[in-house]
């Protein structure tokens, strides 16, 4: 049986159900997180990627929309584990913590509500080919400037930006999106971080260019950095650089590590390039707790 967390208590996920009448699935004020686990079949074990580090942008992009929680960081850890044991889960698979305004009322404001948290399990396997590379074409849609909605918050009503560009990109028969901010710089992908190698440069948009702060995002710099000694510089990008980059991938807790080998109709590579094959192949490596000096990312399930 699967389990979720709702309303304060863990029951079977066919009991998690929130009224039509609820605030925040009216007017898009919830604020959401996507969590990893990998299950390690060596080991026995299932691993929560960067548990604490998703719990605590969860609370803090809270209390930027009002939101206080009743919850700390590790209680969300602690009921999240307690979620994947119940339902004995002994595979890959996604958690989808929701923070919301549980009232049934009609007033889009984000004062004077009551919030509440919600987690549940999704198995989502891959979310784009990271084994080929995708084709991606720049939206005609502009990302969320700062200050309307800001993107580095996971705000579930942010997210119509994306399955615009999303949908664009896949009517027009590519598997992605990347999205330019205001200033028509490069942002982000519908719903990933962007790189670019240049040599042995590494290029991503700083968080000023109206991205989301990755979790990811910050694992790959740390592995570029570290192990394949990759100089990392974040500043703006034109799209014209995405025309002439050596590399191009996107990463996410949901995408991974998701080379990118044409974009707009022009083509950076045949295959995986080299150097996202390396980064691939020890991020991979990282999550299922196979590289010991990156176990810190890593909250074991099971107890042994």
């Amino acid at each position: 049986m699967e389990y979720a967390f709702f309303e304060d208590r863990i029951v079977p996920v066919e009991e998690a159900k929130i009224s039509i009448k609820t605030n925040s699935f009216h007017y898009g004020t919830s604020i959401f997180e996507g969590i990893r686990a990998y299950w390690n079949e060596e080991e026995e074990q299932l691993y929560i990627l960067f548990a604490r580090e998703h719990y605590q942008r969860l609370i803090k992009n809270c209390k930027a929309m009002f939101m206080e929680l009743s919850y700390s960081v590790d209680e969300l850890v602690g009921i999240t584990k307690e979620i994947l044991r119940k339902s004995e889960v002994r595979e890959d698979v996604y958690i989808r913590p929701i923070a919301y305004f549980k009232d049934l009322a009609l007033t889009p404001k984000l004062v004077g509500f009551t919030p509440t948290v919600a987690i549940y399990i999704y198995k989502f396997g891959r979310y784009l080919d990271t084994s080929r590379g995708i084709r991606v074409k720049v939206s005609s849609w502009k990302r969320n400037d700062d200050n309307s909605i800001p993107s580095r918050w996971k705000v579930s009503g942010a997210y119509v930006n994306s399955a615009l560009a999303k949908t664009e990109a896949l009517l027009s028969g590519y598997d992605e999106a990347i999205m330019l901010n205001q200033n028509g710089f490069v942002a982000e992908g519908s719903g990933e971080n962007i790189f670019i190698l240049r040599g042995r440069k590494l290029i991503t948009p700083s968080y000023s260019e109206h991205i989301l702060e990755g979790i990811t995002r910050s694992a790959v710099i740390k592995l570029a950095r570290n192990e394949l000694m990759l100089e990392v510089e974040e500043r703006p990008v034109a799209r014209s650089e995405l025309y002439v980059a050596d590399e191009i991938f996107l990463t996410g807790t949901a995408a991974e590590i998701t080379p990118v080998v044409e974009v707009d109709n022009r083509k950076i590579n045949e295959e995986v390039g080299p150097i996202t094959r390396e980064l691939q192949e020890l991020y991979f490596k990282a999550v299922r707790g196979k590289i010991d000096r990156y176990k810190v990312w890593l909250t074991p399930v099971y107890e042994k």
